[in-house]
This record gives C-alpha cells, sequence and structure tokens, in this order.
C-alpha cells in the first residue's frame, strides 16, 4: 500500500472513531435527558426515598450501558425500576403507619 493510501486508510479508520464517539455522546445526553425527565415525573411519589429512585434510575442506566442498544433498553428498564422504588417507598410507609396504629392501640 503506498503512503498515502496508508494515509486513506487510517483516515478513515479515524473518522470511524470519531462518528462512534458522537454516537456515544449523544446516546448518553438522550439516556441523562431520560433519566432526568423520569427523576423529575416520579420523586414526589418516593417521598423520603428520592434517593432510592435515584439510585435505580442509575442501576437501570449501568445494565442498559451493557446491552448493544442502551438507548433502547433504558426506557423501559428505568420505568421497571422507578416502579419498584416507588412501590418499595409505598410498602415503607403503610408498614410505618400500621405500627404506629398498633404501638397506641389499648
Amino acid at each position: 500500500m503506498s503512503a498515502s493510501g496508508n494515509y486513506r486508510a487510517k483516515q478513515t479508520v479515524a473518522d470511524g472513531d470519531d462518528r462512534v464517539l458522537q454516537r456515544s455522546g449523544s446516546i448518553r445526553a438522550a439516556i441523562r435527558q431520560a433519566k432526568d425527565a423520569m427523576l423529575f415525573e416520579h420523586v414526589s411519589r418516593a417521598g423520603e426515598h428520592g434517593r432510592l429512585l435515584r439510585l435505580a434510575l442509575n442501576e437501570a442506566e449501568a445494565l442498559a450501558w451493557q446491552t448493544e442498544f442502551p438507548h433502547l433498553v433504558f426506557a423501559e428498564l428505568a420505568r421497571e425500576k422507578a416502579l419498584a422504588a416507588i412501590l418499595w417507598h409505598q410498602r415503607q410507609r403503610s408498614l410505618r403507619g400500621a405500627a404506629s396504629e398498633l404501638a397506641f392501640a389499648e
């Protein structure tokens, strides 16, 4: 291969790497935006366990990045994890309410 052919091959690889980085950056931005929207949507339902909701969404993102198409997997996985965190919060709240009622019953 000539020097100019070698240069073009390297440039093509570099251009491909740039496209991958741009795509990755836009996917990261889309996931970050979706995560922020989901947090905003559900944080009031998580009550004092808002931190648990954030952790659930972070876990969904980490799991999504382990797949070939994280931007497609994240939304549904985040919904499932957010719902689980909210249900856990509601269960804890109902248990605390029942415990305080029992404590004052005669």
